[in-house]
């Protein structure tokens, strides 16, 4: 079951950490990580730049509009993203508990990754079906178009032999 991690931290601390400190804080965790990916653990992650480089896309008078910084103000930053192989979320949550990061003030929020196969298929076969519909001159409801006749396309001569 794959888990997704996100990896928060208070920006104030670590600036607060000398860099002998951040240093041993780095190095326990990456040694954590190289623990998951030799336990078949790790399916993926990386780091963050800080906030202030993202931008923020979204949707604003029928067209698309940008804003410079993180969606949402809040005093945590979101570090990182950690793709976690684990059992069940009690597994997840065993595993992140002997993250040496929460020791340092960061924190975990473990989200088990959705699974839209199906969806996916779904979605596909519906756009296949109105490519078909497309091709045979048909709407949505199954009428021809005026500028198609249904028993003249390539598809229902194919079908009527």
């Amino acid at each position: 079951m794959k888990n997704i991690c996100f990896g928060y931290f208070e920006k104030g601390k670590r600036e607060g950490m000398t860099e002998g400190e951040q240093h041993a804080m780095f190095d326990t965790c990456f040694e954590y990580n190289d623990h998951l990916r030799a336990n078949g653990h790790w399916a993926g992650g990386e780091a963050l730049e800080p906030p202030e480089t993202a931008l923020t896309l979204y949707w604003k008078n029928g067209k698309v509009a940008t804003t410079g910084g993180p969606y949402a103000e809040t005093k945590e930053q979101l570090g990182g993203i950690l793709v976690l192989e684990a059992r069940d979320m009690n597994h997840a949550v065993q595993l992140m508990a002997q993250h040496p990061a929460l020791k340092y003030g960061s924190v975990f929020e473990i989200r088990p990754a959705a699974d839209l196969n199906e969806m996916m298929k779904a979605s596909e076969q519906r756009r296949r079906d109105r490519t078909l519909h497309a091709e045979d001159g048909l709407t949505e409801k199954g009428s021809a178009t005026p500028d198609k006749s249904p028993a003249l396309t390539q598809r229902n001569y194919r079908e009527s032999r």
